[in-house]
């Protein structure tokens, strides 16, 4: 190691110690520790500009061991990237600052995704390699590579400990996904001290089983090293790479360095000093950067924009000769223009007999592909059920990375990381799907999609105790409020056609923030009165003919048909109700509030909610003057009409209720 390489690799260090203990909080143990294998890869082989950081073919990196945030923001702040200054960096943790405690996307420039959960980002890195793989296939042509970049995740031990990355490596290896290269930061320290007490495995050998290349750098301070493993990483054409790098935790620190006790707390004061002295700093000053330091980052900076300057040349030239490949990369990158679509007749034709939502959902699934050539996702083996299959869309695999349809396997947690992934990248618009009740394999990872503000589409059918006879286990209840309970997300649940094809234009059609449809297993009915309204969230689908209706039934899903056959049965008692299908509780609530009133009158506090899952958050609408029909425990095991019957969910049962809140 050079002199200015070593001072280089220091100025990581001193800087994530330094902002650690002005915070007094953080994680110094990472960033001290894999400090050299960051800017190795960083200036000597990752492909970025730093001028433009959303250069479409840069090389990304996701440092998947989110609590070593400060890494991330050393080699921001040092390669000028974003513009991220000293004062940034001395201000790490602190409320509204650009240096979170966590890396979030969308918040820092150059942080590529939201990372914290461990494992996660792991995840991410495969969907993102996996969108690398399809743009490449749809777009390279001949000498023109305009999509050709890598994907590096870097880790430790709790990354490789959570089930996630076990799940999303074993895709990525039976995919061959040769341009993702995981480095796992061994140190085998983690919060509660030696790995040895829960985490004995060869992780080299699951890799290896996994499918990927295996490359082992036994002193992760020898940038040589590592630099020849990246090499050898990128020669491999036909598999994906780990590059295990053991370090010392806390690496240059003489208290703490190998210790717990570095991982996740401040070194202390005197300790940041000896840090200093035993890497032989410069100064003792706190946030002392060298000239020579940020001269050498900028020098390095500037040689890497030559490789986007090269890159624009080239694709100026691919323009040129194919311009119809410039028309679809505009419709790729820039988004298709679905407006012919949704104004169509075809798009919102009543359906003519009862039909499952998710069967309604897969035809107006194969409708919008015909116009959005960028539609990519996949089941996790459950695409005959979901109805999520693409005609003539192909399979995506390692034969053929231009194919649209995905296939996870029975891996719902990486499923949904990797649809993180796909949709972090660029140029796609991406879906996943899965029975409901699974998504609680999902929810974490959906999290973060409702973080990142990421416009990627959750298929969930089998909504209810309508898929009868695999029983209570199978049967979703509280999974609705959770997800309807999770801020920026917007969750539809259809009662018809209609309503199925709202929902997916509102899902296609949303730029920052996900959506997730509910939609059932068993037929449904057409209704009538439903319409475009849908995409308000709420509204009123049947009325009554009073200015002030006796009462409201509001309902979703497969319980509106339901609410319907209800206000028929009250007419004949002389009781007018007005019913309201409620689709998408969020959407609704983000209304004006005339138009809430103009739904909802506060006039009529006469409500009954009705749906076949948990009754938590109808409260808000029916009031304490209401009652809600709907599940008060799990279900159980046998067929659908059977089971609606028993737990209430009928016609009857919801004529009385009506009842009883109208004879209070």
């Amino acid at each position: 190691m050079n002199n200015i390489d070593e001072m280089s690799v220091n100025a990581i260090r001193v800087l994530s110690a330094d902002a650690i203990q002005k915070a007094n909080s953080g994680h110094p143990g990472l960033p001290l520790g894999a400090a050299p294998m960051a800017y190795e890869l960083w200036a000597n082989h990752m492909k970025f500009n730093p001028a433009n950081p959303d250069w479409v073919d840069r090389d990304r990196f996701i440092l998947s061991g989110g609590h070593g945030s400060m890494l991330l923001y050393s080699l921001l702040h040092l390669f000028g990237i974003g513009n991220l200054s000293l004062d940034d960096i001395k201000n790490f943790r602190q409320f509204g600052s650009l240096t979170a405690g966590h890396p979030e996307y969308g918040h820092t420039v150059g942080v590529e995704a939201t990372t914290g959960p461990l494992g996660q980002g792991m995840a991410m890195a495969v969907g993102m390699a996996m969108a690398e793989a399809h743009l490449a296939s749809v777009f390279n042509k001949d000498d023109y590579k305009v999509v050709d970049h890598y994907t590096y995740v870097l880790g430790g031990d709790g990354c490789m400990m959570e089930g996630i990355s076990s799940e999303c490596f074993s895709l990525a290896g039976t995919l061959g996904l040769n341009k993702l290269i995981v480095f796992y930061d061994s140190n085998n320290i983690s919060i509660e001290g030696s790995t040895d007490i829960a985490f004995t495995e060869d992780v080299v050998t699951r890799f290896k089983a996994f499918g990927f290349q295996t490359l082992e750098v036994e002193d992760g301070t020898d940038l040589k090293a590592i630099g020849k493993a990246i090499e050898e990483a990128k020669a491999d054409t036909t598999r994906p790479t780990l590059i295990k790098v053991n370090t010392l935790i806390g690496f240059g620190c003489p208290a703490k360095q190998g210790k717990a006790s570095a991982h996740g707390e401040p070194l202390g004061v005197d300790n940041v000093a000896a840090l200093k002295e035993n890497i032989n700093w410069p100064s003792k000053e706190d946030f002392f950067v060298p000239e020579e330091v940020y001269d050498n980052y900028k020098k390095i900076g500037e040689e890497k924009a030559k490789a986007e300057e090269e890159w624009n040349k080239l694709f100026a030239d691919y323009c040129a000769k194919y311009p119809e490949m410039k028309e679809l990369w505009d419709k790729y990158f820039n988004g298709a223009d679905l407006s012919e679509l949704f104004d169509s007749e075809e798009y919102w034709a009543k359906g003519e007999k009862a039909e499952a939502t998710r069967a309604t959902s897969g035809s107006i699934l194969n409708l919008i592909k015909t116009k959005m050539p960028n539609l990519i996702g996949g089941s996790a083996d459950l695409a005959p059920s979901n109805k999520t299959n693409m005609k003539d869309a192909g399979d995506f695999s390692k034969e053929n990375y231009a194919g649209s349809n995905l296939h996870f396997g029975v891996r719902e947690q990486a499923m949904a990381a990797i649809g993180n992934g796909l949709a972090l990248h660029g140029g796609l618009k991406a879906f996943v799907a899965t029975f409901f009740v699974f998504s609680d394999y999902v929810k974490p990872m959906a999290r973060l999609t409702s973080l990142m503000k990421l416009p990627l589409t959750f298929v969930f059918t089998h909504d209810s105790i309508g898929v009868g006879e695999d029983g209570p286990t199978h049967e979703p209840i509280e999974q609705l409020a959770a997800f309807r309970s999770m801020p920026g997300i917007s969750v539809f649940r259809p009662a018809d056609r209609t309503e199925t094809a709202a929902a997916w234009m509102h899902a296609v059609s949303s730029t920052n923030e996900p959506t997730a449809l509910v939609l059932t297993r068993q037929n449904l009915p057409q209704l009538a009165g439903s319409s475009k309204e849908a995409l308000k969230g709420g509204y009123v689908l049947e009325d009554s003919t009073k200015e002030t209706p006796d009462a409201i039934i509001i309902a979703s899903g497969s319980e509106v048909s339901l609410a319907v056959e209800a206000k028929a049965s009250l007419a004949a008692d002389g009781i007018d109700v007005r019913v309201v299908s409620m689709p998408s509780m969020d959407v609704f609530d983000a209304q004006s509030d005339e138009y809430k009133e103009s739904v909802l009158p506060k006039a009529v506090r006469n409500r009954v909610a009705v749906e076949a899952l948990s009754d938590f958050g109808w409260y808000k609408y029916v009031g304490l003057d209401g009652e809600v029909v709907s599940m008060k425990g799990f279900g159980a095991s046998g067929p659908a009409k059977t089971l609606f019957e028993h737990f209430g969910f009928t016609t009857e049962n919801v004529v009385n209720t009506v009842k009883k809140v109208v004879n209070r």
